[in-house]
């Protein structure tokens, strides 16, 4: 069995690096999809695409729709997602995914610091896992394929 697993959170840190390195230590049968990484090429994608904009309002709202499209298709075809709130950045748009997620019916691991409990509680109930580490959500990862 192979997992298609989304990660969804933001794209300024290297957490997404650091569980893709940890499964295949581990060789864990995993492929794995998420946003363009890439944060010039996410905010400009749509004059990439349509062309320049005439303000930073219709360039936003052009990339935005490239955007959701993206992730609609990756989160449809997942068979997990990994949701990370981190401490540093504003996430609307984790929340926005890991919500997605939940109406999808897509099994949700929530990984979020401590200090972030009381903000994220509604959202971490309806996570089928809440960690708050990336070390965690590779255990439950590694779990998942476990035999014994």
């Amino acid at each position: 069995m192979e997992l298609n697993v989304y990660l969804a959170g933001e794209i300024h840190s290297n957490w997404r690096s650091e569980i893709k390195e940890k499964a295949k230590s581990l060789q864990l049968p995993i492929q794995f999809y998420g946003p363009m990484e890439n944060h010039d090429r996410s905010d400009f994608i749509g004059e990439e695409i349509l062309g320049e904009q005439p303000n930073a309002i219709f360039r936003d709202d052009a990339a935005s729709s490239i955007n959701n499209l993206r992730t609609e298709l990756l989160l449809k075809k997942a068979d997990l997602v990994i949701a990370l709130f981190g401490e540093k950045y504003k996430q609307w748009n984790t929340a926005m995914d890991a919500s997605a997620a939940i109406s999808q019916g897509k099994p949700l691991i929530l990984i979020r610091p401590e200090g972030l409990h009381h903000p994220l509680k509604e959202l971490s109930n309806k996570a089928n896992v809440t960690v708050e580490s990336v070390n965690q959500a590779i255990k439950v990862l590694s779990y998942i394929f476990d035999k014994e």
